[in-house]
C-alpha cells in the first residue's frame, strides 16, 4: 500500500494524519480498527493472519536486521 492510500486509510478512519510518520499512522488506523498496535514492532514472527499490514510489517523486520 503506498503512501496516499495509507493517508486515504486513515483520514476514512477518521485518524488525523498531519505529521506522522507511516509507522505512527498505520498504529493510529490498526487502533481505530480495533486491532493491536503493532505495526513494525515484530520481533520477526507474527500470528496475525488477518492483518492487512503483516507482509509489509514482516518485511520491514526483516530489512532492519
Amino acid at each position: 500500500m503506498n503512501w496516499n492510500e495509507i493517508r486515504k486509510r486513515a483520514r476514512d478512519a477518521g485518524v488525523n494524519t498531519r505529521s506522522r510518520k507511516k509507522a505512527e499512522l498505520i498504529r493510529a488506523i490498526q487502533i481505530s480498527e480495533g486491532n493491536f498496535d503493532c505495526y513494525g514492532r515484530s520481533d520477526g514472527s507474527c500470528d496475525r493472519w488477518d492483518c492487512l499490514w503483516r507482509d509489509q510489517c514482516l518485511g520491514q523486520v526483516r530489512r532492519s536486521a
